[in-house]
């Protein structure tokens, strides 16, 4: 073989690889673009997520606000009824206990 068609095939293998090599670089660029982008979107869910919980913890606290006032108000009521009822025999000390607790 002639010096000159060694040094086309030594050109050729170094083109060849310098090009292999550029081609596996772009792909992994572009992968990890993917991978940026992904996670990028995980990110955007996990926030949304995290919001909607936070509205519904906020729910949850008004709900539970609302069933402590519904019950304050049957203790009123009951309270009252046995005040009315001749039958039943209201401590006075026992209201006022009742009265600091729920203050407490």
């Amino acid at each position: 073989m002639s010096t000159t068609a060694i040094v086309l095939i030594v050109i050729v293998v170094i083109v060849v690889l310098a090009v292999g090599v550029y081609l596996a670089r772009q792909r992994q660029a572009q992968q990890l673009e993917e991978k940026r982008i992904e996670a990028g979107e995980q990110r955007s869910l996990a926030d949304t997520k995290a919001r909607e919980a936070e509205q519904a913890r906020l729910a949850a606290e008004e709900q539970a606000e609302r069933a402590r006032a519904r019950q304050q108000e049957a203790e009123e009521h009951r309270r009252q009824a046995d005040e009315v009822d001749p039958d039943v025999e209201v401590d006075e000390d026992a209201g006022e206990a009742d009265e600091e607790r729920e203050k407490v």
